[in-house]
């Protein structure tokens, strides 16, 4: 499953310019603040709360730019709580995020 970062890259791009230890560290601050949602999507048992972490997510993804966080969101609210694939989505595209920096 291969991921586009394109529209990521361009946004960290904007915000930092030529700085690319603020690029790394805007970076950092999604990638950090994704993995808390996912915590928390993880804990929900109930539809409120994964619903509130699932939109939190897509709201973070949105203001990144991050389409494919963006599209795993948006699937993660149309599951069930708890839904092991759509958990996995979500860590696959963090994962690759989180992969090699540019």
């Amino acid at each position: 499953m291969a991921y586009e970062n394109g529209a990521l890259d361009a946004t960290l791009a904007a915000a930092a310019g030529d700085d690319p230890a603020l690029r790394q560290e805007l970076r950092a601050a999604l990638i950090e603040s994704a993995h808390k949602q996912l915590d928390l999507l993880k804990r929900s048992r109930c539809d409120g709360n994964w619903h509130v972490a699932a939109m939190r997510l897509k709201g973070l993804a949105a203001s990144f730019h991050a389409e494919e966080l963006l599209n795993a969101a948006e699937d993660a609210l149309a599951s069930a709580p708890g839904e092991p694939a759509a958990i996995r989505a979500i860590e696959d595209v963090l994962a690759q995020v989180s992969g090699p920096k540019r």
